[in-house]
């Protein structure tokens, strides 16, 4: 049967973080807010005006940097001081999951308010558990999607354009993977197979990310949120997070085990890692070369790497065969149209750096 989650409540714009006590206010009256040291002077004084104006009792707990059970352990402790019925998680990837893991152990609602746009994972259920190194070491999963995700774009603004740009790789792949994943019939993150409207959501995001991304850029590059950057926003954490959720992954977020296992591309953004594994779920697909140009054109415009060098790689063959090993234990390889085996993707891999060769000599 067909399943698609989401979060109960979304909302965007300029100054939405005013609105935060009286949205928590609605699930909860007791909260703790989970940032780290940097988001929570960007956060913490309208947040705490905000909850005590709608008569929600709000704590802070400084998140340490790094999702690891070690720091979910630590905050959980200190949760036990002052019981929340709500967790509220400010900042980024890291943070967000941290906070997901902790509020499930808990026994929290949720809410999410992303500082950046750099990935999707203000939407999801699902939890990416890190070792103290950053190498991923394993996948949790809430019973739920988010209570609430609230998304205050004067503040991702003001976010540095790079991760905007890992946002933009983030969602720009959900498309390709949601239409592999629908093509065999796969299972979804619910268990499920993927609805026609997570299909539909993918593509409209990939073409909204086509639209608005180079204006949206700008924005942010300016410092003020416009049109571009609210669709381009709406598409990078609603639509890309609704649309991989439901539509199922494929090779793009496979390659994230084998590019976190090496030095260099362990250290990339999450979204420059699957954008860099689009290009090769590409070649696997055998897309005509116009259309592939046409893809790396785009990366181009938009600062998405278009090689392992651009992920920070300085290795060799071994390391090409410990990402392709990797990659292809992943669960998500198996929403491909054919089996791919660590050959084919050293194969595919191989080819990609081809392509981006002539690029770099002519900029030599």
């Amino acid at each position: 049967m067909i399943i698609f989650g989401s979060p109960r409540r979304y909302l965007q714009g300029p100054g939405a973080i005013a609105r935060l006590g009286e949205e928590i206010a609605r699930i909860g009256k007791t909260a703790v807010l989970i940032a780290d040291a940097h988001v929570l002077g960007l956060v913490s004084a309208p947040a705490a005006e905000s909850c005590r104006t709608a008569g929600v009792t709000l704590s802070t707990i400084t998140f340490g940097g790094e999702i690891t059970h070690a720091e979910v352990e630590r905050m959980a402790s200190l949760c036990t001081r002052t019981p929340s019925e709500v967790v509220i998680a400010a900042g980024g990837g890291k943070t967000i999951d941290a906070a997901k893991f902790l509020s499930g152990k808990i026994g929290a609602k949720l809410a999410t308010i992303p500082t950046v746009a750099s990935n999707d994972s203000p939407t999801s259920h699902i939890i990416v558990v890190y070792d103290e190194h950053h190498k991923l070491v394993g996948v949790e999963r809430l019973k739920a999607n988010p209570d609430l995700v609230l998304v205050d774009t004067a503040i991702i603004a003001k976010a540095p354009a790079i991760l905007l740009s890992a946002g933009i790789g983030d969602a720009i792949v959900k498309r390709f993977e949601v239409e592999q994943c629908v093509g065999v019939q796969g299972s979804n993150a619910f268990g499920g197979r993927s609805p026609q409207t997570a299909l539909a959501l993918a593509r409209a995001c990939y073409d909204t990310v086509r639209a608005d991304s180079v204006a949206a850029l700008a924005a942010v590059e300016r410092g003020e949120p416009d049109q571009a950057l609210e669709r381009l926003v709406e598409a990078s954490v609603l639509m890309s997070g609704l649309a991989f959720e439901s539509g199922g992954l494929s090779v793009c977020h496979a390659m994230t085990r084998g590019l976190s296992a090496v030095p260099g591309p362990a250290s990339a953004l999450h979204g420059h890692q699957v954008a860099y594994g689009l290009l090769v779920q590409l070649v696997l697909e055998g897309r005509d070369a116009a259309f592939v140009e046409d893809i790396r054109g785009f990366f181009t415009e938009v600062e998405l790497p278009l090689s392992l060098a651009d992920l920070g790689f300085n290795g060799g063959p071994a390391e090409i065969a410990t990402i392709a090993e990797l990659t292809a234990q992943a669960p998500h390889m198996k929403h491909f149209a054919r089996p791919v085996s660590a050959q084919d993707l050293v194969a595919a891999i191989e080819a990609v750096e081809a392509m981006a060769s002539p690029t770099k000599d002519a900029a030599e």
